[in-house]
């Protein structure tokens, strides 16, 4: 009875609505991420050493349109070059899904699994989109080139996928939000790309006109890359 008085009435400090959504400590990755990201983890241990040795005819190549005809007269730098592009593939393919590179509307209806699938399937379609304008407009002659212009599409995507590894990681350091990291991956692809444009058209400029050569670059970069960026639009 003396301890009633006192406690009788009281005041609630607290908001008796429930509280937003508690934050997400860790993400959920589909199995194929995780796998795929093994994948490339034990490729880039095995092919270390060759990338190594690789590294500075691409990075020559980067600066210098002879640094291409270099790396091109090595059989040996040369197929490594491909077999690395390919990995490549890997990093590349998880970076457009996990920072939606592609964004097209009805992604977002997908499970993680087959959203992952699709961003694949999209850029295996792309990559043989530029194949084939390739293999139709091949010229009958002075095709050395030509064949050296494409080829130099794998240096350019390999330092790309590096640079743009080595930016996620940066700015992972630094706490940047998901919206922030795609906005500097975007730059930094538009510069490579427009740096790989414009050695493409010097290596074309060898053997063609001046207008022959805007006819290829047309046909074989801004047709499949304007198709890819369209298809993200009004998917």
């Amino acid at each position: 009875m003396l301890l009633e008085g006192p406690f009788t009435s009281g005041r609630l400090l607290l908001e008796n609505t429930p509280s937003d959504h508690a934050p997400i400590l860790a993400e959920s990755y589909p199995f194929l991420f995780t796998v795929l990201a093994v994948l490339f983890v034990l490729a880039s241990i095995l092919f270390l050493p060759r990338f190594l040795s690789l590294a500075p005819l691409l990075f020559d190549s980067l600066f210098r349109a002879r640094g291409s005809v270099s790396l091109e007269n090595s059989v040996r730098y040369s197929n490594d070059r491909r077999l690395l592009a390919t990995v490549c593939l890997l990093p590349a393919s998880l970076m457009v899904y996990r920072y939606q590179l592609w964004d097209a509307a009805f992604l977002h209806e997908m499970s993680d699994g087959w959203h992952l699938l699709c961003v694949i399937g999209v850029f295996t379609l792309f990559f043989l989109l530029r194949l084939a304008m390739y293999a139709l407009f091949k010229p009958r002659r002075k095709v050395d080139f030509y064949r050296l212009a494409r080829r130099t599409g794998y240096t350019y995507f390999i330092l790309l996928v590096l640079i743009a590894l080595v930016t996620v990681g940066v700015l992972a350091l630094f706490g940047c939000n998901d919206l922030t990291v795609k906005k500097v991956l975007i730059l930094e692809s538009g510069f490579i790309y427009a740096v790989f444009f414009a050695r493409r058209a010097q290596i074309l400029a060898l053997s063609c006109n001046p207008f022959r050569t805007f006819l290829y670059l047309c046909a074989l970069e801004i047709l499949p890359v304007g198709a890819l960026v369209v298809s993200a639009i009004v998917l």
